[in-house]
Formats: structure tokens, C-alpha cells, sequence
């Protein structure tokens, strides 16, 4: 049996041994220099995928993230953005510190931003000098904090309308949104129509160790590579890395169907333990957010004493994410941990 099961987040996988393989025999040259072939093939394998120009390999989702932002804004402008979405709750404030940008956040439900809302929230230009000027709206699909919900279609459609008529900027934080491609059956080329930058992350659900690529016109790569140097990402022989996103894309993004599944019976399990409850539509993706009665973190405590990890969100909200190193007996064992763990917590109560 192994010693735990690892459900705090999809970030946690470790490289198959295929995918090490491909790691140890990439070539390689300097990036920087725009000499890496493993890089190059990786960049342009993605712009491919999702229909765009081109593509630039970064270190992290939120370095992706927080290029794209500042292409479309600059000090004083504003971006719209879901209240929970990761650029604005997870990623330090960054929009405010590293390029002087403001948010405006807005409610949606369960995570997703509707065109109605977003337009409520755009600027008035008649207030002129008085107020910042709206720049971008942001899309996060899955919505992460909202249980990783999937964007509808319809919602996307009436975003992209909105976009085009207001001539604002529509970024994708497409940090799951392979999950996304998978749960709905809908193209990546498709989910990422009308978007003018998109940022994909290699290391959530796909088993990368590191990576995230900005994707976009000619034009903005070229600036995002100057904003990538600025921000510290510029580099070198990255071709080890970039050759386990090659790796995965060819490998990892059809069996996430097999975490969602197993998402869904996690859920379907919880839902039998007194005193939790799963949230409305959870288990979507390949997270499951749920309730107790208890305190989260007394009772992620115990569960991990019994080797079974999960991350509370708040007082009485605990998350877990399925991922391709847990199997289904990974699930029953969780499930079995979680009933023992809140039977032990409620009798400290």
C-alpha cells in the first residue's frame, strides 16, 4: 500500500518514468537565444492545439498568468475578473504589484463570469480622468475555488460577443483547462475561439513537473518574451522540462476522463458520510470541494494521520483533487480515512 494518498492538489504528481525518458533524451540548445528545438517544438505544438500564432514557454501559471494581464493593461488600467478566479485570489496581489494593474472583481455563480455582469462592471469612459479604464476580462476555465466548474458554451459565446463589441481584451487562464477540454468534449481550438491571450499550465493534471506556456498573436509573444525577462522567466536549456509537456500532451490528456470519474465517486462517497456534505455540481473536473459541520483544518489533521491528504479552504470547506497517481483503490481508501477522521474529530468535539 502506499504510505499516502495525496489529494491536496494535482500539482503533486511526480514524472512517469516515460516521461522521464523523454526528459533525459531531449535536445537541447539555449533558449534565451530561441535555440532550443525541444522548446520551439513544444511551443508550437500548443499554438497548434488551441489555434493560435504562437507560444512561449514560462516557468509557472501565474508568471502565465500575470504576462498575459499585463500585455492587455498597464498601471491604473483595470481588468474584470470572478471573485475566486487565481489571478486575483491566489497569485500575491501580483496584478497590483508587478505591472500596477486594478481589479475589479465580480461575482459569478459558482465561479463562472456571465457577459451580463461583466458588462455592468465595465467603466463608464463618460467619467473620463476619474476612473481606470477597463483593459481586459479574464476567464478561468475550470474555475478553480468554485470546485473546478466547467464554462458552458453559451456563457463563453456571450463573453466573446461582449468582447468583440466593447473592443475589451478576453484573456483564458487555461491553467485546467485540459480538464475542461475532456468534461465537455469540446475542442481546445474551440474553448480558446476569441480569446486574445491564453495561458496553459503543463504541471495541474497533465504530470509535468514545471512549465506554463502564454499563447497568442506574433506580435504580443514578442512582448511577452520582453515581459518574461523582466519578470525572471527568461530561460536556458529548458528543454528537459519543455520535453515532458511533449511527452504529456501525447500521453496524459485523455485519461483525465479517469480522474473525473474518479472525482465523482469520491463525491458520491462523501455524500454518505454524516456530517459532510458535497457542494451543488462538485465533481465536474476533477475536484471535490465539500462541507462539515467540523472544524476543516481538526479534521484534514486526522485524515492526515491516516495518510490521506486534503487542503481545507476555509473553517468548514475542504478540497481534493484526483490526479493520475491516484488509482481507484487510492479513492476507497481516502473515503474509508474520511469517515474514520470525522468519526474521531466529532468525538474531540
Amino acid at each position: 500500500m502506499k504510505s499516502m494518498v495525496d489529494l491536496r492538489s494535482d500539482t503533486v504528481t511526480r514524472p512517469s518514468a516515460g516521461m522521464l525518458d523523454a526528459m533525459m533524451s531531449a535536445e537541447v540548445g539555449d533558449d534565451v537565444f530561441r535555440e532550443d528545438p525541444t522548446v520551439l517544438r513544444l511551443q508550437e505544438r500548443l499554438a497548434e492545439l488551441f489555434g493560435k500564432q504562437s507560444g512561449l514557454y514560462v516557468p509557472s501559471g501565474t508568471m502565465a498568468n500575470q504576462i498575459c494581464l499585463a500585455l492587455h493593461a498597464g498601471p491604473g488600467d483595470e481588468v474584470i475578473l470572478e471573485a475566486t478566479a487565481h489571478p486575483f485570489l491566489w497569485e500575491g496581489g501580483a496584478p497590483a504589484a508587478v505591472s500596477g494593474i486594478s481589479v475589479m472583481p465580480v461575482r459569478g455563480e459558482r465561479g463562472l463570469l456571465r457577459a451580463k455582469d461583466v458588462e455592468e462592471a465595465i467603466r463608464p469612459m463618460s467619467f473620463g480622468e476619474h476612473v481606470p479604464r477597463t483593459k481586459a476580462i479574464g476567464v478561468e476555465n475550470t474555475a478553480n475555488t468554485a470546485g473546478g466548474t466547467v464554462y458552458p458554451t453559451s456563457i463563453l459565446d456571450g463573453l466573446r460577443e461582449l468582447s468583440s463589441r466593447t473592443g475589451i481584451a478576453l484573456h483564458l487562464d487555461g491553467a485546467r483547462i485540459w480538464n475542461a477540454h475532456v468534461a465537455s468534449g469540446v475542442p481546445l481550438k474551440d474553448l480558446a475561439a476569441g480569446f486574445d491571450t491564453v495561458s496553459v499550465c503543463l504541471s495541474k493534471g497533465l504530470g509535468c513537473p514545471i512549465g506554463s506556456v502564454v499563447l497568442t498573436d506574433e506580435a504580443r509573444i514578442e512582448e511577452a518574451r520582453r515581459l518574461r525577462k523582466r519578470f525572471g522567466g527568461a530561460m536556458r536549456q529548458v528543454g528537459y522540462l519543455a520535453a515532458a509537456g511533449l511527452y504529456a500532451i501525447e500521453h496524459n490528456i485523455e485519461r483525465m476522463a479517469e480522474d473525473h470519474r474518479r472525482a465523482r465517486r469520491l463525491a458520491e462517497g462523501l455524500a454518505e458520510i454524516p456530517g459532510l456534505e458535497p457542494e451543488a455540481g462538485t465533481a465536474e473536473s476533477n475536484m471535490v470541494f465539500f462541507g462539515t459541520e467540523l472544524s476543516a483544518v481538526t479534521l484534514a489533521e486526522h485524515m492526515a494521520a491516516e495518510g490521506v491528504h486534503m487542503i481545507p479552504f476555509n473553517e468548514h470547506r475542504i478540497r481534493a483533487v484526483t490526479h493520475l497517481d491516484v488509482d481507484d483503490e487510492d479513492v476507497e481508501r481516502a473515503l474509508r480515512a474520511v469517515a474514520s477522521a470525522t468519526a474521531a474529530a466529532a468525538a474531540e468535539t
